[in-house]
């Protein structure tokens, strides 16, 4: 079947590459509408930062997501001033639909000024500039704008140019490095194309699913440089065994194009597969922000697939097979790289024991700060800090506390119109308010018996609760998690609820939600990657082992996170971000991420081997062959990937810096110590029954 598809591609090859073509144009065009689409939500519903979301946005007029706060400097913040802030503040907010000042406060020379909107993130994104020209319009001077929408609209920007700039350098690296991988020869630029039309490809798809689901503002880089890389390392494979199979001059180019479909091509088909089963485990995580990478994801190795059997075979029966630039005819198996990995295989077989324990007390090493690990649900502080609204934030953090601006909102549902405003109500939210206030994590605490803590109909009270810390700071959340017993003890009365709400809730209930499911996830992804090993490798022992070997793959990843961002080592080098917590997020996307490509290079070289196995019945044999074959390869590949993933490192959002460092890094312990260490000297102790499979006939390969 699949030589009569690539023979049907490469006669209709025209065709093929008009339809690649206008699929690149439309993305392309896609891709330009696509940051308008984009949110940096947290929300999660169904639960009860969600519920206090729906009430606020509701009944007080107050979006959590949609609120900007508007940080003003001045000598004195006296009452006369906070009133005159009001009135030209008030003016100027007819620009921006349902917008109204919600409270002023001052303190420590700045007028903090909350502005309500019922407008989602990213309608009031959308409304940043019009809020701050109406500001410099009502001549409030030297104000600074922040808050959620505030932060998207400013980040945007940035992403745009860390990708540009992302996206050049990865692809004149990623371009040297495979003029060194294959030489001076025209089939280095097949790479490139296929990528692009990849890349392009996958964005159109993405422009079209942000107009149905939620699409996070990371989706375009996360798209475009995994993609970029994904897309690179299939066809290099391919390409590397298109020239093996061109050098005998009397072969049709057909016959060369067909047999690198049928073995390549089925690699790289099983590869997208396991790559595709590793981020359809975000689809089970009931939280948009990390459905929408998974999904975004999932299409990457869909269309790098869908590139490998239709615009790879197209564009290979072009080319002129295996002669360079200068004319002369490559032989891949006499490459330096070659050469080094036969060395490599040699001393795996010598001492395949004393190879496999160094490999482990590497990875162990790598292991042992994970016990640190702490995550949070994002950081203010991680913002750039050259933006508008990161300045407003670290202004008031100096000035009144890192709190101020993200509060904590409790809000009680009294049951009935008015009921809020009973005396019982107001003595219950009292003993409330000041049990809180005395806890060491709270800063401050606000009441009141009317606007903004009580609603027009009397129904619902709120009760603000300012933390000592950040919204995503591991005191915060544990503030978060002991106020529902205050709330018990404060002894509202009957019929009330109770929702905690605002970013530090909203930030707990993300935790909670995403962590809470992502041990089933991970079980459940590691049964289903083990059956797709047992069926494409045919071997028990190497299906258990590869999925072993990506959890330690991840451990290790994991533990040199921390190492980089918690404790620095490595930071200054890297310009990276210093944090004690990483973003919740990002472990449960490289999970995905990095287990279907550790799974990549897992199929890469043990289907070389079997094919080596399967021919000789030598297992040592073939362990020497899969290597000499695949190794450089495989690793020409790893360091393309992780080309393309410099655009995340060197970017200035900490979460895709993290994301990118964590690719990195276990790409590359996986495509070295993993695979090209720890897997073949394993292979080696177990000898022949590495390949024995139920049924098999034992005697014969």
């Amino acid at each position: 079947m699949i030589e009569a598809w690539t023979r049907g591609v490469v006669r209709h090859r025209v065709l093929v590459l008009t339809c690649w073509a206008i699929v690149a144009v439309l993305g392309a065009l896609g891709a330009l509408g696509l940051p308008g689409l984009l949110s940096t939500s947290l929300a999660v519903p169904g639960t009860s930062s969600a519920a206090a979301d729906a009430i606020l946005s509701g009944h007080f007029g107050e979006h959590v997501e949609g609120t900007y706060t508007v940080v003003v400097r001045v000598p004195n913040a006296t009452t006369s001033v906070q009133d005159e802030v009001r009135r030209r503040l008030g003016a100027a907010l007819a620009s921006v639909p349902t917008a109204r000042v919600v409270a002023v406060q001052g303190a420590a020379g700045l007028v903090l000024a909350t502005v309500g909107t019922t407008l989602d993130l990213q309608q009031a994104a959308a409304r940043t500039d019009d809020l701050r020209a109406a500001i410099r319009r009502a001549g409030i001077r030297g104000a600074l704008v922040t808050g959620p929408p505030a932060i998207q609209h400013d980040v945007t920007p940035v992403l745009a140019e860390d990708l540009r700039i992302g996206e050049l350098l990865a692809v004149v690296l990623a371009l040297l490095l495979l003029v060194f991988a294959l030489g001076r020869t025209w089939v280095v630029l097949v790479p490139l194309v296929v990528a692009a039309a990849t890349v392009l490809g996958a964005l159109g798809v993405v422009y079209v699913l942000a107009h149905y689901v939620l699409m996070v503002l990371y989706v375009p880089n996360v798209v475009e440089l995994i993609g970029l890389g994904l897309a690179i390392d299939y066809s290099l494979l391919m390409v590397h065994r298109f020239r093996e199979e061109s050098l005998d001059a009397s072969r049709q180019r057909v016959d060369a194009v067909v047999d690198t479909t049928r073995t390549a091509g089925r690699t790289v088909a099983i590869s997208a597969l396991a790559v595709a089963l590793g981020l359809s485990a975000l689809l089970l995580i009931p939280v948009p922000f990390v459905r929408s990478l998974g999904i975004a994801g999932l299409v990457v190795p869909i269309v790098s697939l869908l590139a490998a059997l239709t615009l790879q075979p197209a564009v290979l029966s072009l080319l002129p097979r295996g002669r360079s630039l200068l004319g002369r005819r490559a032989d891949p198996s006499t490459a330096l790289g070659a050469r080094t990995w036969r060395h490599v295989a040699d001393v795996v077989l010598a001492r395949p024991g004393t190879v496999l324990a160094a490999a482990l007390v590497v990875l162990a090493a790598c292991t042992v700060s994970l016990g640190w690990l702490q995550l949070t649900p994002g950081s203010v502080s991680s913002v750039p800090a050259t933006l508008e609204s990161s300045r407003a934030l670290v202004l008031v953090s100096s000035r009144i506390g890192p709190g101020a601006v993200t509060p904590i909102q409790i809000v009680i549902d009294a049951g009935a119109p008015g009921r809020a405003r009973s005396p019982a109500f107001s003595a219950a939210t009292l003993r409330l308010a000041d049990a809180i206030l005395n806890d060491p994590g709270v800063f401050a605490v606000a009441i009141g018996p009317s606007a903004p803590y009580v609603d027009a109909t009397g129904q619902f009270r709120r009760v603000y609760v300012i933390s000592s810390g950040e919204f995503g700071a591991e005191g915060t959340q544990a503030l978060v998690r002991r106020l529902p017993h205050y709330v018990a003890a404060a002894r509202l009365p009957g019929g009330a609820l109770v929702a905690i709400g605002g970013a530090p809730a909203q930030g707990v209930d993300f935790l909670d939600r995403v962590y809470g499911v992502f041990p089933s996830v991970v079980a459940l992804v590691l049964a289903l990657a083990f059956l797709i090993l047992l069926v494409s490798l045919r071997s028990i022992l190497l299906a258990a082992l590869g999925v072993v070997l990506d959890l330690v793959t991840l451990a290790a990843t994991y533990g040199l996170l921390v190492v980089c961002f918690r404790f620095g080592i490595g930071a200054d080098l890297l310009g990276l971000y210093r944090a004690p917590q990483l973003e919740g997020w990002v472990p449960v996307v490289l999970f995905a991420l990095l287990f279907g490509l550790s799974m990549d290079y897992q199929v890469f070289l043990v289907m070389r081997m079997r094919e080596s196995w399967r021919e000789h019945g030598d297992a040592h044999a073939a362990i020497r062959d899969g290597l000499v074959h695949t190794g450089r390869v495989i690793t020409t590949a790893a360091v393309i990937f992780v080309v393309a993933l410099l655009g995340l490192i060197g970017g200035r959002v900490a979460g895709l810096q993290e994301l990118g460092l964590g690719l990195a890094i276990g790409v590359l312990l996986d495509a070295t110590v993993v695979r090209g260490l720890l897997l073949p000297s394993a292979m080696a102790l177990a000898g022949p029954r590495a390949w024995w499979f139920p049924g098999a006939d034992r005697s014969v390969p």
